[in-house]
């Protein structure tokens, strides 16, 4: 059905059906939670995986972490409980990162958290690093189904640039997993239920062999009550 709309229909017809469906169905979502008393929970840039008791948004079709106006039309300053963001802020620029976990800082709840999971910089095999690198094999893949050079990589974090962006914004970060620079792995135990990150030590496919083939840096931003 969606090729047939693509097909039949004027994209940028289409783009504006989906963003009016998409921000519709998120705005709905988040009033019937706060209704309901249900924590607030989103995913940023959920590229069409949900997980239960979590609002999916997109950049297109709703929430562009980088627009006041975006966050405005769904939420008022305070009101999320919990965010999400798998892969995301490796599609900004440094600059744009420590805009957009500003723009979560004022969003989230005292006590509430922001999961961020980015491609690991420090990760010991040459092989991980050429593609996630800016300019690698994941922006060539981006631009071939995008059409668009820009939809790539930007930066690639290590655990302490990655933990200086949102630190800059007020959060203290709590990391659960990365390489260090001597090529040490570490870990701590988190819970899928706070935020699942498939591209993970424990989630991600390629590490069934028992070697980390792929993992990300992945932190936990709080908004500490004061």
């Amino acid at each position: 059905m969606r090729e047939l709309l693509e097909n039949y229909i004027a994209r940028p017809v289409y783009k504006g059906i989906k963003k009016v469906f998409g921000g519709y169905m998120v705005k709905r979502a988040v009033q019937r939670n706060l209704t309901s008393g249900i924590p607030c929970k989103i995913v940023i840039g959920a590229s069409g995986v949900s997980q239960q008791g979590w609002i999916p948004t997109e950049e297109s079709e709703s929430l562009n972490i980088l627009k006041p106006g975006d966050w405005k039309k769904y939420f008022h300053d305070g009101q999320v409980d919990a965010m999400l963001a798998e892969h995301v802020w490796e599609h900004l620029t440094r600059e744009q990162g420590s805009r957009a976990a500003a723009m979560c800082f004022q969003y989230l709840k005292l006590g509430g958290y922001i999961r961020v999971a980015v491609p690991d910089g420090l990760h010991p095999d040459p092989g991980y690093i050429e593609q996630v690198k800016v300019g690698g094999l994941d922006n060539q893949r981006f631009a071939a189904s995008t059409g668009s050079e820009d939809a790539g990589h930007k930066i690639l974090y290590t655990y302490k640039t990655l933990a200086e962006v949102f630190q800059s914004a007020g959060f203290r970060v709590d990391l659960l997993e990365y390489f260090d620079e001597q090529g040490k792995f570490h870990s701590k135990e988190w819970h899928p239920a706070d935020g699942m990150v498939h591209r993970s030590k424990r989630f991600d496919g390629r590490n069934r062999a028992r070697t980390l083939n792929y993992t990300s840096i992945i932190l936990d931003a709080w908004k500490d009550a004061v």
